[in-house]
């Protein structure tokens, strides 16, 4: 990190100020070992925090014996700008570079510090955040079990029946955009339990629906409130793991989003044959259900937050005015934190090529796993004529795919951490695109396998359907380590936007994920098995170039960038 003098210019503060200024969070940061603080900190308030004005400080990472430190020079002439801060240092004071204010930070082995708790009770969390992903992702696919009975009982088409799947994909893209800045205004912990009891609850209209707009708006809904785990899950793993020690969790949360809608037709195809599709959601409820009790054990692990609390105890227990965090001394009006939350993202993804282009990357792997969804039923429910319950058991592939990659997610992360070190620790965003650089044929190899070995190009007989799940495997495989490699390119690349990049990309993945089984099962009943599959295998091809061609230019491009972190 650069010292204040560095952010405004030796212009701005005078010789004297100079010399005179105490020491400050970023003259001297005294950080962890366990973290690196020229990384992405994904548990900083980007939202809820004027981060173009005052900068992006260290203090909910850093430490100090006596948990406070004097506010930065930056972050003093920021609130002496700004008229909604609760304090205004005097002119005076500014000028010396110098005021009471103090800023809240962790103690030295703070026991309130989640990076502090025990190593066994961080994992039991991260399994549950994940697992909390997973099981809101397994909702949006499970339906696809019974999708017959669906389509006889309300007398509707096939693509009108997918419009199940779509409008809840359609929600988890919109969601982020309000549970984002809410978490960081209120904490995780409201966000884990109350959009998730609300999500547990619309699936009891799913069940009953006696028409289908009922049905349809429901889904919706389910979308809508189960994509705060989606939302939260990443930034809740780095609030207990900091950045030098959370690369296998962030690996576990990576497959989950992935690995969530490959267990749907799995257990959905047995739940439809056996007791109906009504039944599918009951058990997607109770499910949902187990998440949300063992989501009410989670405290609060947002820093910013804590601090926060602990701030306004000492101000009451001390009566000192002046002890505060950052986020409360810069938080901007209303107004403008609306504009940034709901226009910024979009902004990001019209001025940063590298964020759209990353976005729309994933967002084909992302439309092409529901693609599967819709796909498999068509070659081996009509081709081979499997029962839903045996087409549910083809997905076995993918989920093969996605476990060999959970392997591999942890070597990507050591090489990683070895060039950081290669490099004396200064990170080049671009060696996060390693891995995506090697995923990136596996999609491609998998549609043209799947396409061309689907009857009637390979008789549907024997041992004949093993190509097809070849290609599952293959498929699985590449989409997690595409995702793990492209979701740490664009952390590493916007540091001091990663909420705003991540709501960008999600809103993205969520309208291919939507768009895609709208069309495709008559795409494949007109163009057949094996030219339907080509057509997307051919456009994962045009896009396999996009991590080869940032990871020659990906400088260049974030050198020309006001967002993107510059290399150091």
């Amino acid at each position: 990190m650069s010292s204040s003098e560095d952010s405004y210019g030796p212009e701005t503060v005078p010789p004297s100020a100079q010399l005179s200024r105490s020491p400050t969070l970023r003259d001297e940061p005294h950080f962890p070992s366990s973290h690196d603080p020229n990384r992405a900190d994904l548990s900083y308030p980007e939202q809820t925090t004027e981060v173009e004005k005052f900068g992006v400080s260290g203090e909910y990472r850093q430490t100090s014996p006596t948990g406070l430190v004097p506010a930065p020079f930056d972050v003093i002439k920021g609130i002496a700008e700004q008229h909604t801060s609760p304090v205004s240092p005097s002119s005076s004071s500014l000028e010396k570079g110098q005021t009471s204010i103090q800023l809240v930070v962790w103690k030295e082995n703070d026991p309130e510090d989640p990076r502090n708790w025990s190593k066994g009770y961080r994992w039991y969390l991260t399994t549950l955040f994940a697992g909390s992903v997973l099981a809101v992702a397994f909702g949006s696919s499970v339906i696809t079990g019974d999708f017959k009975d669906i389509e006889e009982e309300f007398q509707i088409s096939e693509v009108v029946a997918a419009l199940t799947v779509s409008l809840m994909v359609v929600g988890f893209g919109l969601g982020p955009l309000v549970f984002g800045p809410l978490s960081e205004l209120f904490g995780r912990r409201p966000l884990w339990i109350a959009p998730m009891f609300l999500y547990v609850i619309f699936n009891i209209p799913v069940a009953l629906a006696k028409n289908l707009g009922t049905l349809l708006v429901s889904r919706f809904l389910c979308g809508l409130f189960a994509s705060a785990p989606l939302t939260l899950a990443g930034g809740a793993i780095s609030d207990i793991w900091d950045n030098d020690e959370r690369g296998l969790a962030i690996a576990l949360f990576a497959a989950a989003p992935y690995g969530g809608p490959v267990l749907g037709p799995l257990v959905g195809g047995f739940i439809g044959d056996s007791i109906g599709w009504r039944w599918i959601i009951w058990v997607n409820m109770i499910f949902a259900g187990v998440v949300l009790l063992f989501l009410l054990t989670v405290p609060e692990t947002f820093a910013p937050v804590l601090l926060r609390k602990r701030a306004q105890r000492l101000r009451q227990k001390e009566g000192n005015s002046n002890i505060y965090t950052q986020q409360e001394l810069s938080r901007p009006p209303f107004s403008e934190l609306l504009i940034d939350t709901l226009v910024r993202p979009f902004t990001m993804l019209v001025t940063e090529p590298i964020l759209l282009l990353m976005s729309l990357y994933i967002s084909v792997i992302y439309g092409l796993l529901y693609g599967f969804f819709f796909s498999f039923p068509v070659i081996f429910g009509e081709g081979w004529g499997f029962s839903d319950s045996k087409v549910g058991l083809t997905f076995i592939s993918v989920l093969i795919g996605v476990a060999f990659a959970l392997l591999v997610t942890p070597q990507l992360e050591k090489t990683y951490v070895r060039r950081l070190r290669e490099r004396g620790g200064k990170p080049l965003p671009e060696d996060r695109l390693v891995g995506m650089m090697i995923g990136a044929p596996f999609p491609v190899v998998a549609l043209f396998m799947m396409g061309w070995t689907s009857p009637p190009y390979v008789a549907p007989h024997g041992g004949n359907w093993v190509g097809l799940c070849v290609s599952g495997v293959l498929f699985g495989f590449g989409m997690v380590i595409i995702y793990f490699s492209a979701n740490a390119y664009l952390i590493d690349s916007f540091p001091s936007y990663v909420a705003s990049v991540l709501a960008s990309k999600t809103v993205v993945r969520s309208g291919m994920g939507a768009a895609i089984p709208l069309f495709i099962v008559p795409m494949y009943h007109n163009l057949g098995n094996g030219w339907a599959a080509s057509v997307f295998a051919f456009i994962s091809l045009a896009v396999m170039p996009i991590p080869f061609l940032f990871y020659r230019y990906g400088g260049i491009i974030r050198g020309k960038s006001k967002r993107a972190a510059a290399d150091l």
